[in-house]
């Protein structure tokens, strides 16, 4: 039998950044592959670093359909909630034409929910309200969607593994080899409960030893400089704007509005892809 083919689309998470091995990245999705069948899947990893809904959409994608892969993973959204430019309707817009083209072709499908950057990062309350109802409101959407196409979704938000040191890179947003790791365990057992993994499971335990602290200081000081500064320059200005606004919501006692306002946002994005469904469908 031929090996499973698995194309993997996303950003720096599934790129493997957190995880270096031979002068580049590895990451969980080319560990999962080494274990999905008796034979390593063939893996083709298209994430690239910073990329964000409509770079999967217009760019990942057609070239993930061109190889008619048995597995797709997509995991996306976090950079969205970092730009000034977020839009939780044009997010699940774009995540629906991007699953509804992988299941179409009869693909698996692989998404996972995702980490709040702010809380990683351990931002100050009222800069980090702001990213994490954002990033819920993405991880909400995902989670519907991942229903709506029969996805093996992973629930990758939650869990001890968030709040342990040992599982994170440098820089705190991405996993280190530690949390790839688990990544591909946990991707490994949904997709073995459902009978679609039949290889032995990913090893938990690291090959190498973590960063040490003065490679840690390091990467802050040089390539963790540079992100910080990029993302301030785009989303940093915005940012203040809805600190102050939970700052003032805060002092009157209406924070609850803030995230019924989301809720509201994401019900009416969803609701909006379910009406065109319909349309399509009569027409």
């Amino acid at each position: 039998m031929r090996p499973v083919s698995f194309v993997a689309l996303g950003d720096s998470l599934t790129e493997g950044v957190g995880d270096p091995v031979g002068g580049g990245w590895r990451g969980w999705a080319a560990l999962l592959a080494a274990a999905l069948g008796e034979r390593p899947a063939e893996l083709t990893n298209l994430a690239v670093s910073g990329a964000q809904t409509r770079d999967v959409l217009e760019t990942q994608l057609p070239a993930a359909l061109a190889l008619r892969p048995d597995v797709v993973s997509v995991l996306v959204g976090v950079n969205d909630t970092l730009r000034r430019t977020f839009d939780i309707h044009a997010v699940a817009a774009r995540l629906d034409e991007v699953y509804a083209a992988c299941t179409a072709q009869g693909a698996v499908l692989l998404t996972a929910c995702l980490p709040d950057p702010g809380a990683m990062l351990g931002l100050p309350g009222a800069l980090a309200h702001p990213l994490a109802r954002r990033q819920r409101a993405v991880n909400t959407v995902v989670h519907a969607l991942s229903e709506r196409y029969g996805a093996v979704h992973l629930h990758a938000a939650e869990g001890a593994w968030l709040t342990d040191r040992a599982m994170w890179s440098a820089d705190r947003l991405h996993p280190g080899e530690r949390g790839h790791r688990q990544l591909a365990v946990r991707f490994h057992a949904l997709l073995a409960r459902t009978g679609l993994a039949s290889g032995a499971g990913p090893s938990p335990d690291p090959e190498f030893p973590p960063p040490t602290r003065a490679a840690r200081l390091r990467w802050m000081a040089t390539a963790g400089t540079g992100w910080v500064a990029r993302r301030c320059t785009d989303l940093l200005p915005q940012l203040l704007r809805l600190a102050a606004d939970e700052m003032r919501h805060r002092a009157r006692g209406t924070s609850a509005r803030l995230d019924l306002r989301t809720a509201h946002a994401v019900s009416a994005a969803l609701a909006a892809l379910s009406v065109g469904e319909g349309r399509a469908e009569a027409a």
